[in-house]
């Protein structure tokens, strides 16, 4: 199931974000505010019966959305978890006014660079050795709400349902 994080989930979600090294690694009090709800900012999660397996945040500031962060364990990749996530915050994005979204991947990461051009992000810029361990360029990536395709893949076969 996808859910809206809570302060009652952030133990778990901070604990798979230090599990995932390519993740970025806020602290606490970071996702403290992101829960608390300040309209800016979402968490979401997906959790199974052996705890959370993904999640992700996104902002809107006026007009325009950002995937600060999607991070999903290494055992549930391919089950259509991220896409889902990602779906999510896209919609969640355009609910809340945003005519653009950006984000920022490891140039290295090419399941997320699918994932992301699937969804209608196309590539706008790089950012040359912006990450370190390893270092790797940023690919900085955009999407307009009139280029996302309908019916992105909501699960790929994965049993989820929605409940935010």
């Amino acid at each position: 199931m996808i859910r809206v994080g809570t302060e009652g989930d952030l133990e778990a979600i901070v604990r798979l974000e230090r599990e995932i090294t390519t993740a970025p690694h806020w602290g606490i009090g970071e996702y403290e505010g992101i829960v608390r709800g300040d309209g800016v900012r979402r968490c979401l999660y997906v959790a199974d019966a052996g705890g959370v397996v993904g999640f992700a945040v996104g902002k809107v500031v006026v007009d325009e959305g950002e995937v600060e962060s999607i991070a999903v364990r290494e055992t549930s990749r391919g089950c259509g978890v991220g896409g889902r996530l990602l779906t999510e915050v896209l919609e969640w994005c355009r609910e809340a006014g945003a005519g653009v979204v950006d984000l920022e991947v490891r140039a290295g990461s090419e399941g997320a660079g699918r994932l992301y051009r699937a969804a209608g992000f196309v590539e706008i810029g790089r950012r040359r050795g912006y990450y370190s361990g390893p270092v790797e360029d940023a690919v900085l990536m955009r999407v307009t709400f009139d280029r996302t395709p309908e019916g992105l893949d909501r699960g790929g076969g994965a049993d989820f349902e929605r409940i935010v």
